[in-house]
């Protein structure tokens, strides 16, 4: 038994062709990302699969990782219009968002006149999101949930697609702030950005301080991304994946999963993290060139997608224990 997107009849030998010529420009993607972004395969994936899915992304690692760079480089690769907007502690929701301003013709009527700020726009680089006050990361609510924003009681729709790649600093830093539980939630997934691999850091030093540096070149266009996304919306999910994604869901929740996750757990995923997990294991089976999702996808997404919607009881951070070990033990049992 499969589940699938109602979106009209499409063939299955349609489905394998366009699944076939999507595959062709992700390894294109994948190519083109790899010539600037040496090593960080995993993250680099993860990234890609949220993308794909459609959804926004949260990098969160020390400075110096090439968090920022991996961004530019995508939005360079996917053919997408980017902005960026540098987080700091004064900056205005309406430095996001953009504002009206009052006008005056020429026979003196005045008149106000919406300017867009630059989250209209298809990839939005928001770096050093918590170094921002909460007030401001709540700007990017409406447009991360509904694709639009409204000023002034005005709605303002955003461009298709439209993705938020956010980096983040340690909490641990001078001068952050925690980002607030609902916009984490709206990120499809946390993606944490470790230090290089040894071969890699090599590569890191040999060809990025010489005279010649690689340049990321477009490879993909925006319209096309939304058809590969579309395709991805209508791959058949296995019952087996769905229910493994059920179980690991509730499973992480007091009060349903068990005697370990109401002792360890103070509030747990909801169902959009389900939604997550399901969208991400469809991009992820098509990024490695799969029809389908299988239950060693949901395994290998549960980390990223769960670890920034769930919170520890003060028991669980007393014993040193951290939310990728809850969720560790909860993808063994599924």
């Amino acid at each position: 038994m499969s589940i699938m997107v109602k979106e009209g009849p499409v063939s299955d030998r349609d489905m394998v062709a366009q699944a076939e010529q999507a595959l062709a420009d992700i390894s294109r993607v994948r190519e083109g990302v790899g010539r600037v972004i040496f090593g960080q395969e995993g993250v680099v994936e993860r990234t890609l699969v949220a993308l794909l899915a459609g959804g926004h992304a949260l990098l969160v690692g020390v400075p110096g990782l090439a968090k920022t760079k991996l961004v530019e480089t995508l939005g360079i690769v996917l053919g997408l219009d980017s902005r960026r907007i540098q987080f700091t502690p004064d900056l205005m929701p309406s430095d996001i968002l953009g504002s009206e301003v009052m006008e005056q013709d020429e026979n003196g009527r005045r008149s106000f006149r919406f300017i867009p700020g630059p989250i209209f726009t298809q990839l939005l680089m928001a770096d050093e999101i918590n170094r921002a006050s909460p007030r401001t990361q709540s700007a990017l609510l409406q447009s991360m949930q509904e694709y639009h924003v409204t000023v002034a009681g005005a709605r303002h729709d955003l461009p298709a697609p439209f993705h938020v790649l956010a980096t983040q600093n340690p909490l641990e830093q001078e001068g952050t702030y925690p980002l607030p539980e609902a916009q984490l939630d709206r990120f499809l997934m946390q993606i944490d950005v470790l230090y290089p691999e040894l071969d890699a850091e090599r590569r890191i030093l040999l060809e990025t301080t010489g005279v010649d540096e690689a340049r990321a070149q477009n490879v993909l266009g925006p319209e096309r991304l939304r058809e590969i996304q579309m395709l991805i919306r209508r791959m058949p999910v296995p019952e087996s994946v769905v229910e493994a994604i059920l179980s690991l869901v509730r499973s992480a929740r007091p009060g349903q999963g068990g005697a370990d996750t109401d002792r360890h757990v103070s509030w747990g995923p909801g169902p959009r993290a389900g939604q997550a997990l399901t969208l991400c294991a469809r991009a992820r089976a098509l990024y490695d060139g799969r029809l389908a999702p299988s239950v060693d996808d949901v395994r290998a997404l549960a980390e990223p997608v769960l670890q920034h919607r769930m919170a520890l009881t003060f028991a669980a951070r007393a014993e040193g224990m951290s939310v990728r070990d809850v969720v560790a033990r909860l993808v063994k049992e599924i």
